[in-house]
């Protein structure tokens, strides 16, 4: 349950600011923007509930991140009927590839370690942020490290809940929580009839797809995946992308699994036990139907929040998820130095042609991987003569049996 509300949270606090980023750089009304609002929280909440049930995982689900961030430059040049239409174009984009099974078994024959790698490097910024903001607030920052740190000796279970207490409590002594105009308020979604326009299924149809799947749901299949689960990416694809079609005249952008939250709700910080940890991604999903049906006074309880405590909660959140996905890039001889590769690029944050360095770091990564064995199944008498050995250079050789 702790685990599923922090995921909540992190979403509302952090990404969700991108949605409202795009949502006001369209000049959307009111109406627009919560329906919108009430499209992604049912649609995440919807799914990752039904799914963990049904699969028996800590599914979880999220609006495409990336896929705001796209359109904070693409939306407002189009009328608002013709991105819905874009929405439901990359919708059934998405429900299709899911459902043919072709994006999952391309993922498969990824090494196991650059994927771990993948993970870690989408998970160390988080970690590396939560530091960042102790100068700034030291008193928060501290009192959430202490709490976690205690807990997790104490009563591990509950480590992250006690250390999103800790804080919450200093930073209202300290006066940064600013609650005041936060009122609950029951959201009604608002139906817009999609239109078809060539060039917005172009600019912002096809670029969605494209960095929905690659920048939220590789990621997504990679967490449960380097986790432990063997997740059906029939399934998880495709029902997140018939759920998109159902809520996109809603507003609904896009619903795909999440990566940053999920490592949240796979981990033993979750619980101990990985049969039962489901019941995170069950609880997830129940936050978010809340968020969805309370709308825009949950949202902006959310946003108050300070920056450094949800930096610091989110931080401590995911600090076992990156401990296991380090642990597993470095696992395999054979693929380190690719991990290497995909953990530097992934984590650098790097965004080309609107997809985030995820997608990069995994293809780098791979990219060197393959280089790096076919050079060493090359016949002995094709290498340069004066090629230095691996064991003169000070490098471990890989044995291949």
């Amino acid at each position: 349950m702790v685990a599923g509300l922090v995921a909540v949270l992190v979403s509302f606090s952090g990404p969700f600011a991108v949605v409202l980023a795009a949502a006001s750089a369209a000049h959307l009304t009111p109406v627009q923007i919560t329906s919108w609002v009430w499209a992604v929280a049912i649609g995440s909440g919807l799914s990752g509930l039904v799914l963990s049930l049904v699969t028996r995982m800590p599914v979880i689900t999220a609006f495409s991140t990336p896929g705001a961030a796209l359109l904070v430059g693409s939306l407002g040049a189009y009328r608002y009927s013709d991105a819905v239409g874009a929405f439901l174009f990359a919708a059934a984009g998405m429900t299709i590839l899911g459902f043919s099974g072709l994006f999952g078994r391309i993922l498969a024959r990824v090494p196991r370690g650059i994927v771990a790698a993948m993970l870690a490097g989408i998970l160390l910024p988080f970690a590396l942020d939560a530091f960042r903001q102790l100068p700034g607030a030291p008193a928060v920052v501290l009192a959430v490290l202490a709490a976690y740190f205690l807990g997790r000796r104490l009563l591990p279970n509950y480590a992250v809940l006690l250390a999103l207490g800790a804080g919450s409590v200093t930073a209202a002594l300290r006066h940064e929580l600013h609650l005041g105009g936060v009122s609950l308020e029951l959201t009604l979604p608002h139906l817009t009839v999609p239109t078809l326009n060539w060039s917005a299924l172009v600019s912002i149809g096809l670029p969605l797809l494209i960095v929905t799947m690659a920048g939220q749901n590789a990621p997504g299949l990679a967490v449960l995946r380097v986790s432990g689960y063997h997740p059906d990416d029939r399934l998880l694809l495709g029902g997140t992308g018939i759920v998109s079609v159902l809520l996109a005249p809603f507003g609904s952008h896009g619903i795909n699994l999440a990566a940053i939250t999920a490592a949240i709700c796979t981990g033993e910080q979750a619980h101990p036990n990985p049969r039962l940890r489901y019941v995170a991604g069950v609880a997830c999903g129940f936050f978010y139907l809340v968020c969805g049906f309370l709308g825009t006074g949950l949202v902006g309880f959310f946003t108050a929040l300070p920056k450094p405590l949800v930096a610091a909660v989110c931080g401590v959140a995911l600090l076992g998820a990156l401990l296991s996905s380090l642990a597993g890039a470095l696992e395999d001889r054979t693929s380190r130095e690719g991990a290497l590769v995909t953990l530097a690029a992934t984590a650098s944050g790097m965004t080309v042609a609107h997809v985030g360095s995820a997608f990069w770091g995994l293809l780098a990564g791979v990219g060197v991987h393959l280089v790096l064995q076919w050079r060493q199944r090359l016949p002995r008498d094709a290498q340069p003569d004066d090629e230095t050995p691996d064991h003169e250079a000070g490098v471990d050789r890989v044995e291949h049996r």
